[in-house]
């Protein structure tokens, strides 16, 4: 038995998505982050960031962190630092959801807010990056994570790829989201070291800078920044990719609609990215994604109805076309799968139906467990 909720992060599930992308000709599998115990992939490096710092010394008993986030990394340390009965201070901006906020506040976390972006980049990273400057200035004994440039950040998500690459033995791509760099930055380590073939595929946003973008307005948070992270490298992916908001928006909505996956808005990114170079992968290919958070956090914005209307307009068929194709497809595997014939005609099933749904389900749908005999996924 395992000690404490923080002993439950990593070893997230990673299931096959045979649905989403019709008739693909690659296997594609998703990492599902969002089943960390705080809830995103942020875990790993806030886990990793402090339990560094207080092996060497640089986090004492009384100690305040202080940390700018947008909402998953300040829920990650905000688990953390209670555990650790350590006093936490999130400097966060407008853009963080209320359910963050609320998140921040139940872990016991102070939340500081910057109002105005920063004058100077007119962005609010900045805004917030000066804020936890000044609070370090202002306030005794502080330790600031600053995962922007932590190499523990990075370092936490050589486990991620381990974990993938222990699952599927074989990756050809990895498709992950960037921000901080640091995930992406881990899972590039790893397979370097190991002197993997995997391609890197980095997801980013548009109105991001990271890889060379002009500054703009983002609606969705997770993905992409304002300033260059000192993670990032100019090798860090072979490729990037960009997606707008209202991807991020279509591919959240299409991967509930055809997965019954509720992700948060990278994921939904990443889905889109994907599907941009579909053609350009080859037969056979063992794809990787990284889903970074659940979408509980996103149901306010990319799944209110009401408010991607305002910002988007009327765009509700960009995924509510290929539905009834959707339907054909997963009513043709319950037929292939010999479940219709144990329904009744009035739709109920029987004990023996309900038996063999069960089962069905737990061998179709059981994640990926990390296991050093597991077999390699037979290529298409």
């Amino acid at each position: 038995m395992n000690d404490g909720v923080l002993s439950a992060i990593g070893h997230t599930p990673l299931v096959r998505l045979s649905r989403v992308i019709p008739n693909a000709r690659f296997k594609l599998y998703a990492k599902l982050e969002g089943l960390n115990p705080g809830g995103s992939t942020k875990d790993r490096p806030a886990f990793s960031i402090l339990r560094h710092a207080i092996d060497t010394g640089e986090v004492q008993p009384d100690t305040v962190v202080i940390e700018s986030s947008s909402g998953n990394m300040g829920i990650g340390l905000a688990q953390a630092c209670m555990y650790y009965g350590l006093r936490f201070i999130c400097v966060v901006d407008p853009k963080a959801t209320m359910q963050n906020v609320s998140l921040l506040k139940a872990y016991g976390a102070q939340v500081d807010m910057v109002e105005e972006p920063d004058k100077v980049t007119g962005d609010y990273l900045q805004a917030r990056i000066n804020r936890v400057k000044s609070l370090l200035k202002s306030t005794d004994n502080t330790f600031w994570p600053n995962q922007y440039s932590h190499r523990f950040n990075a370092i936490a998500h050589h486990q991620t790829m381990r974990e993938i690459v222990t699952a599927l033995d074989e990756v050809d791509y990895l498709f992950c989201a960037t921000s901080t760099c640091g995930t992406i930055r881990g899972c590039g380590e790893y397979v370097r070291d190991h002197n993997l073939s995997t391609r890197i595929f980095a997801v980013d946003a548009v109105g991001s800078v990271i890889f060379g973008g002009v500054s703009c307005k983002r609606l969705i948070p997770g993905h992409g920044a304002a300033v260059r992270p000192a993670l990032y490298q100019p090798d860090i992916a072979e490729t990037c990719i960009h997606v707008s908001d209202l991807d991020c928006v279509v591919g959240c909505r299409r991967l509930v609609r055809d997965e019954a996956i509720l992700a948060g808005g990278s994921s939904g990114a990443v889905l889109m990215a994907i599907n941009k170079v579909k053609d350009e992968i080859e037969r056979g290919a063992i794809c990787a994604a990284i889903f970074a958070d659940k979408g509980e956090r996103y149901l306010d914005t990319i799944y209110s109805d009401s408010w991607v209307k305002k910002q988007f307009g009327d765009v509700a068929h960009l995924w509510q076309e290929e539905r009834e194709a959707t339907a054909v497809m997963v009513a043709t595997r319950w037929r292939s799968s010999g479940f219709a014939s144990k329904v009744g005609r009035t739709g109920e099933c029987s004990a023996e139906g309900a038996e063999y749904e069960s089962q069905g389900q737990a061998q179709s749908a059981s994640p990926l467990v990390p296991e050093s005999n597991s077999p390699s996924p037979e290529r298409a």
